[in-house]
């Protein structure tokens, strides 16, 4: 629906109105702030008063009268902002949504009287432990307070005017150890590179010790600080909540089922693809940001793989995994994406199906996923055929009844396909079954007329869109009565588009249809980016010995009689054009048209004789009638299975974060993601504050003032969800660099 037929359904409005749905409108003067419906204005306020501006756009958005994102637009806000604000107004009622008093706040512990009682302390030789203990605070706050120069040790307190040109002895910065001296003591480590925590794993080797805890030290210029940002996403997608329900714990030992997923996720974030490329990285820098000593080796994370693979439990990872992420955002369900991957073998050893692969242009052996994305093209599901199974096929075996289990039973599904899923037959069975379909036409068809095609504009996913669309109702031969809406192109083309969706307006069919090629992005990006077609094992395990598959002996024949006929076409052909009493050079000799009579009967007689030996065979065989019991095979899916839902699960987790960075990027789909993967792999200090019971991570900056800027906001972002560290009761804290504006 364009803007002016939205504008249509509301009441007379003022020029400067934003029209949001068809049942709000917004209007803002350097003096007022109105909200309409289809009633007239419904709300209005001050245009300088932002607690009343947030309460009118926080209401509206609780009562879901316009999308939230286009509230927070209007608003000059952030959709997390509005989303705080609405929660905050449905449990605390207006007064949440007063703004805190920003600014310094004054010391509430370190008073002038506190300040005085410790540097006494101090000027008496007492240690930072004493002076503490003395004054009622922590350590780390009388190291802050020296670092600030509101104390001084030995009787010198520094000057507010100019700082020493060196940190004192025992101030903050003076104990996080410098990567130099970590490296030094982790090759130091008698028992292996940055292996420190010797009694621990003692008990570990001796079966006594579950699992390590987290424990941090103070630590300068950590590499890869960054993807601790990521953990407060992590957790909210449920990797290591979920992995604990359905694994519960591996056996006793130095690194646990928490340290492997952990693991696992800050590998694929800061992109070491693959566990040998472990080697490549200082283990001991890993470590930090587990809170261990170092990380696991290559031969300990495949160890604790197989185990986990023996468990046999990695589908119902998987599907527990999919069941939350549909219900943390059953909005983002009435539209999915369904396509198929194919991860190629490149062994030999193994005789495995074959399937085509788009990227070399050509059938190879491996094994086919089917990936379901929702919306927003995030993953939610993914499955793997048996053999040779296609798009059609396991739509109905495996992927619309796993929709329907996470949608519910009632609920209206439009599934978006490429021209693999094209099928008039079953377009009419999956909309009887709740299933409505949007695809690309298949086949030839007739252009319409330019006359029929109209300028439409309309908003879809907050994305404003135009295309000149023309509709009609047409039937599909052997197939439902459907929607065909065809797009004209700028140079003259028209691409047909059909949906059994009577309800999803024309716009959004074309935009939602030529969006698919944002899934073809999300198998490049995971490929590239996560090691998609990776296979974590090259070991096999026993495939279906019944399986029915192509006669071989058939396709050889069906190949010869094919090469037989168009033998005997071409020498029928020679025939015809020949004249009387003429003969035609053959290789080394001439024949006459008798000779080439009897060349054609003969063809003739051949292909009567493999036609009926064709009509004698079987289409399908067994397959353990074709190959011997050792040779039926596919590869192990466990270890697969497994890692993909890792990889998919650090996906969403960039996602989500991208989605925060909207507001700073013109082209956050592109931009965020490139600054994340910088912020992942940047430098930070690690400061521990027991009594506090928080982790700082105090980042070192990016290449660019935007950057920073952006990183800081996220850090401030990130920081309302004051996250504990798994396995600790230390609450993450980010602080970034100040940047200049």
């Amino acid at each position: 629906m364009s803007k002016k037929q939205l504008a249509s359904r509301l009441a007379l409005l003022p020029p400067n109105a934003h029209v949001l749905s068809p049942e709000l409108a917004v209007a803002r003067d350097e003096k007022t702030f109105t909200i309409f419906n289809s009633g007239g204005p419904i709300y209005s306020c001050a245009q300088d008063d932002e607690l009343a501006v947030r309460l009118g756009l926080a209401q509206a958005a609780k009562l879901d009268l316009a999308p939230i994102t286009e509230l927070a637009r209007v608003g000059g806000l952030h959709r997390t902002t509005l989303h705080r604000d609405q929660a905050k107004l449905q449990s605390a009622g207006v007064e949440a949504l007063q703004p805190k008093k920003r600014g310094p706040k004054g010391p509430h512990k370190l008073t002038v009287d506190a300040l005085r009682r410790a540097q006494s302390a101090l000027d008496a030789d007492a240690s930072l432990r004493e002076a503490a203990k003395e004054v009622g605070v922590s350590e780390f706050a009388i190291r802050h307070a020296i670092r600030k120069g509101l104390l001084g040790r030995g009787g010198a307190r520094a000057s507010q005017e100019a700082p020493s040109p060196a940190p004192a002895s025992g101030s903050e910065e003076a104990d996080l150890t410098r990567p130099r001296e970590r490296a030094e003591r982790d090759q130091a480590s008698a028992s292996g590179v940055a292996v420190k925590r010797i009694e621990e794993r003692a008990l570990a080797a001796a079966g006594q010790l579950l699992e390590a805890p987290p424990h941090f030290e103070s630590s300068e210029a950590v590499a890869g600080a960054g993807v601790l940002l990521a953990l407060p996403a992590l957790l909210r997608e449920g990797l290591l909540e979920v992995g604990d329900e359905v694994y519960g714990e591996l056996r006793n030992g130095f690194f646990g089922l928490r340290s492997v997923l952990l693991t696992m996720e800050f590998m694929a974030l800061l992109r070491i693809q693959t566990p040998e490329q472990l080697t490549e990285h200082a283990p001991g820098e890993l470590g930090l940001l587990l809170g261990l000593d170092r990380a696991p080796e290559v031969k300990t994370l495949r160890r604790k793989l197989r185990e986990i693979g023996e468990r046999r439990l990695a589908q119902t990872f998987s599907t527990r995994l999919s069941e939350r992420w549909a219900k943390a955002a059953p909005r983002e369900l009435g539209l999915l994406y369904v396509d198929g991957h194919v991860r190629p073998y490149h062994g030999r050893t193994h005789l495995l199906p074959k399937h085509f692969v788009q990227q070399r242009g050509r059938p190879m052996p491996g094994t086919r996923d089917f990936h379901v994305n929702d919306r927003r093209v995030d993953p939610l599901f993914f499955v793997t055929a048996e053999a040779t199974e296609g798009l059609l096929s396991m739509l109905d075996a495996r992927i619309l009844p796993e929709i329907r289990r996470l949608v519910g039973r009632d609920r209206r599904v439009t599934i978006v396909l490429d021209r693999e899923g094209w099928s008039p037959l079953r377009f009419a069975r999956w909309k009887e079954q709740g299933f409505d379909v949007l695809t690309y036409r298949k086949g030839a068809y007739a252009p319409w007329r330019a006359s029929s095609f109209r300028c439409v504009r309309g908003v879809v996913g907050g994305e404003s869109v135009e295309y000149r669309l023309a509709e009609r109702s047409v039937r599909l031969k052997g197939g439902p009565r459907v929607r065909e809406i065809r797009c004209l192109r700028e140079k003259g083309p028209q691409t047909a588009v059909i949906t059994t969706n009577e309800k999803l307006p024309m716009v959004a069919v074309a935009h939602r249809m030529f969006s698919r090629w944002r899934q073809e992005n999300y198998f490049r990006y995971m490929r590239e980016e996560f090691a998609l077609d990776h296979l974590v094992t090259q070991e096999v395990e026993p495939a279906d010995p019944k399986r029915r598959v192509w006669n071989p002996e058939r396709k050889a024949l069906v190949r010869r009689l094919s090469a037989v006929r168009a033998a005997r076409a071409k020498w029928f052909e020679r025939l015809h054009h020949l004249e009387p009493g003429q003969t035609l050079r053959v290789g080394k000799e001439r024949v006459d048209a008798k000779e080439m009579k009897g060349r054609v009967r003969q063809f003739e007689a051949e292909a009567a004789g493999l036609s009926k030996r064709i009509a004698a065979l079987p289409t399908r065989v067994s397959l353990d009638e074709v190959v011997t019991a050792k040779e039926i095979v596919r590869l192990e899916r466990e270890r697969k299975v497994f890692v993909d839902v890792v990889k998919l699960t650090a996906y969403r987790t960039e996602s989500s974060l991208a989605r925060l960075l909207e507001p700073f990027f013109e082209r956050h789909e592109e931009e965020a993601r490139k600054l994340l993967k910088t912020i992942f792999k940047a430098t930070g200090d690690l400061i521990p504050d027991e009594r506090e019971r928080r982790l700082i991570v105090r980042f070192h900056g990016l290449s660019s003032a935007r950057a920073t800027r952006a990183l800081a906001d996220l850090c401030e972002v990130v920081n309302e969800e004051e996250t504990v560290f798994p396995g600790t009761e230390m609450r993450l804290r980010f602080e970034a660099p100040v940047s200049q504006k």
